[in-house]
């Protein structure tokens, strides 16, 4: 019997979108987490994630880099799917997990961010299994996020952002030392497991070679991803 495939993400695209009805979607949604909207001067996506396979990797994802700026002895602060948005540069767009790394001593008392004024995450991350309809590197290029993780369903992509362009990197420069695997990378059946055994037992972040290696090559026979809630954080980051 054919298994149908389902999509982890419902999409849908609309085109010739004014900045004024994508604030009133964003009022009318309010601190609900769906759906999320992308928007890129005049084009506006709308995404609503269906299976736990996109959460599921998100939290992994979020799990990983708690971890390692654990283990480096790195100040951190997560702020989730924050609304990141500015007029002047027609761009609003909602990553699945962002974090200020170098900048968090800049906004660690911050009530509410102001991207005219404040920097951007120093790491975002995109959770995309199906094929997005609207291209967010542009639109984080134009914010100033140095770096974005992109992982769509088996791989986890380092893209760090040089001039006005992203290029694709062997090592992140938000986390430094942490390497993206190659061929030999670690499978994502044994990424889960480690961040499993931990997250249960509470055992120490000690150096670990799956902590370091962030490839997720697919494998079948996974373990369930870890449960992982962040502390609550503003939700809205846009120009005043």
């Amino acid at each position: 019997m054919a298994t149908a495939h389902v999509a982890a993400e419902q999409r849908v695209l609309l085109r010739n979108i004014d900045w004024e009805t994508y604030e009133r979607l964003l009022d009318r949604r309010g601190e609900s987490p769906t759906p999320r909207y992308t928007y890129d001067r005049g084009g506006l996506e709308i995404m609503s994630p269906l299976l736990p396979e996109h959460e599921g990797s998100k939290h992994n994802i979020e799990l990983l880099v708690e971890l390692l700026t654990a283990e480096l002895a790195i100040d951190i602060l997560g702020l989730g799917a924050m609304t990141m948005k500015r007029e002047d540069l027609e761009g609003g767009v909602e990553p699945d997990a962002s974090f200020y790394i170098q900048s968090e001593a800049s906004v660690r008392d911050r009530r509410r961010i102001d991207l005219t004024t404040d920097p951007p995450p120093d790491l975002v991350v995109e959770v995309d299994i199906s094929h997005p309809t609207l291209d967010k590197l542009p639109i984080y290029a134009r914010f100033g996020v140095p770096e974005v993780w992109c992982y769509d369903g088996s791989r986890l992509e380092v893209h760090v952002l040089e001039g006005e362009e992203y290029r694709q990197s062997p090592e992140s420069r938000a986390l430094p030392g942490v390497e993206r695997g190659g061929r030999g990378g670690l499978d994502r059946g044994e990424a889960e497991y480690g961040l499993g055994r931990v997250a249960a037992s509470g055992e120490g972040v000690g150096a670990g070679s799956w902590r370091r290696n962030i490839s997720l090559t697919h494998s079948e026979g996974s373990l369930p991803s870890p449960r992982y809630s962040a502390a609550p954080a503003p939700r809205a980051a846009q120009a005043k």
